[in-house]
């Protein structure tokens, strides 16, 4: 065997070392902060509010909330909220097949202890739909107005928090379905300017 195969060989071993031992870190600190926040944040408050600031992420409020917006605006709230629906339906077509292929358990379904505040989900974890819708439609508002943007990134973020908080999520889903959400708005906002300004 020649050098240079072997030094490859070497790399290769290492970078899978490398790549074990992230795993490895993102795995123990996933757990740490969702203990953190499911366990060791609760109050009152939170159990009352969160449950409540969750549902802004789902199915029934994001979809309704754009038609009607849709359906009684003219201009560019309009157009917004177009790209908001485009953004929402591209997004949640790569969580369904992610969620297909990476098949985490749930949180409340593998560890210990887990302070489920919410009714049990049948679908996987990884990443959140309810994060991914949030980051999906306030990112397209915020990237066409800064007003927008200081109201709805803090909204999307608390969606985030709050699948957490209510036991349906490891932080990795949420930090995932952020960022699957926002790459779908600046898509989609990307190709409206192209073809429509």
């Amino acid at each position: 065997m020649s050098i240079a195969i072997k030094t490859q060989i070497n790399l290769y071993i290492e970078r899978g070392v490398i790549v074990s031992r992230f795993v490895t870190w993102v795995a123990s600190h996933d757990k740490r902060i969702f203990s953190l926040i499911n366990q060791q944040l609760r109050c009152k408050v939170l159990d009352i509010v969160l449950p409540k600031i969750t549902h802004l992420g789902g199915a029934l409020i994001t979809i309704t909330s754009l038609l009607v917006i849709i359906a009684f605006t003219k201009g560019e709230i309009r157009l917004w909220s177009i790209e908001a629906i485009l953004s929402l339906s591209l997004s949640h077509v790569v969580v369904h097949i992610i969620k297909k292929i990476y098949r985490r358990i749930r949180p409340y379904n593998k560890l210990e202890f887990v302070n489920l505040s919410s009714n049990p989900l049948r679908d996987y974890s990884f990443p959140s739909g309810h994060t991914t819708a949030g980051f999906a439609i306030a990112v397209v508002f915020s990237l066409h107005s800064t007003v927008l943007a200081m109201l709805l990134l803090p909204l999307a973020a608390l969606v985030a928090i709050s699948r957490i908080y209510l036991g349906l999520h490891y932080p990795t889903d949420c930090i995932i379905g952020a960022l699957l959400g926002t790459v779908s708005s600046m898509v989609i906002v990307s190709i409206s300017m192209y073809f429509f300004q």
